[in-house]
């Protein structure tokens, strides 16, 4: 209907007896957050949480009972993102024999995996940790490119000899499967996905609130300027970042950008040097460089890359470039 509200994302943890307490908590957290800053801002949830599992409570991994877990879904919507979550001391036969693994295994072969053959997949799978084993054992990975705990690499491989098995990566993506590392690995593919979705100031500002500013992407270090001189918690400079993310074509100038943060231009300019390593001018520069560089390789026309960065013309963009030489380059410093 005209002017109704997009629905909710639906993002599915598959729970199994043991899971890693963080493998779940970590990635919802993430996910609740950004709906918060979106409640903050009078804006609809992008997330809906659902706990699924083939028992309907489970022990976690530290002893603490998760209850109230729905049935495995006969369906899952097309969008949906589905996460397989590790468990400790996950190798052996003798997991993969319980009834809750097989249970699962069956399951995902049934429901999931004809989405993930699909022409153009809409679901995502997630996996965190040992997560990967169950979708290599489900026959989900097939011959793309997968990660896990570095533990269980050699496992991995074992049980998805097709697949391209890669170690040292905190997440990797091969089209529908993205697959991480585990533990607080899960909190980086999550930060990543709500940046895919909601862009990187909503990542950003969920990452400031879980205190977790080194953020690392799939290669770490993360690479991206968008996500460079974000290494720190000073607050203030923080809230000029994400202002100047949420709306890079704004005119910034130095008593705007010292307005978001409630202090003199002056004394933004000292912080902004003590924690981010330069101006706030030049960190407008270095986002909005980023920016147009990402719309130009997406295939956006130059005009318009250049106007929905914030440059008024082709001179102020070649003379942004020119005074800031190396903003406009991939970061090689590992960011938050």
């Amino acid at each position: 209907m005209p002017g109704a509200m997009p629905e909710p994302l639906p993002i599915w943890f598959l729970v199994l007896p043991n899971t890693l307490l963080l493998d779940i908590a970590g990635p919802a957290e993430a996910f609740r957050l950004a709906n918060q800053q979106r409640a903050r801002r009078g804006a609809p949830p992008l997330f809906a949480l659902h706990y699924i599992g083939p028992e309907a409570a489970s022990m976690s991994s530290v002893g603490l009972g998760l209850a109230n877990l729905e049935a495995l879904p006969e369906v899952l919507p097309a969008s949906s993102w589905l996460f397989l979550l590790g468990r400790p001391g996950e190798a052996g036969d003798v997991v993969r024999a319980a009834p809750p693994w097989l249970a699962a295994r069956h399951w995902l072969a049934r429901v999931v995996a004809p989405a993930l053959t699909a022409p153009t997949p809409a679901l995502r799978l997630m996996t965190v940790c040992s997560g990967a084993l169950l979708a290599a054992d489900a026959g989900l990975v097939g011959t793309r490119c997968i990660t896990t705990h570095h533990e269980l690499l050699d496992e991995l491989r074992q049980m998805a000899p097709a697949a391209q098995v890669v170690g040292n990566r905190v997440f990797v993506q091969d089209g529908p499967l993205f697959s991480s590392a585990g533990i607080t690995a899960g909190i980086d593919l999550a930060l990543h996905s709500i940046a895919h979705i909601a862009g990187e100031a909503m990542a950003a500002a969920v990452a400031q609130v879980m205190v977790v500013f080194q953020r690392r992407a799939g290669d770490a270090p993360e690479r991206s300027p968008l996500l460079a001189c974000r290494s720190h918690l000073h607050p203030a400079v923080h809230k000029v970042q994400n202002a100047v993310h949420a709306d890079p074509t704004r005119d910034w100038s130095a008593d705007a950008l010292a307005e978001v943060a409630h202090v003199t231009p002056r004394h933004l300019g000292r912080l902004f040097q003590q924690h981010a390593g330069l101006s706030p001018r030049d960190y407008v520069a270095q986002v909005r460089l980023a920016l147009v560089d990402a719309a130009l390789a997406s295939g956006l026309p130059r005009g318009q890359a250049l106007a929905q960065a914030g440059f008024s013309s082709m001179r102020a963009w070649q003379r942004a470039r020119a005074t800031a030489p190396g903003s406009a380059q991939p970061s090689q410093q590992a960011s938050g």
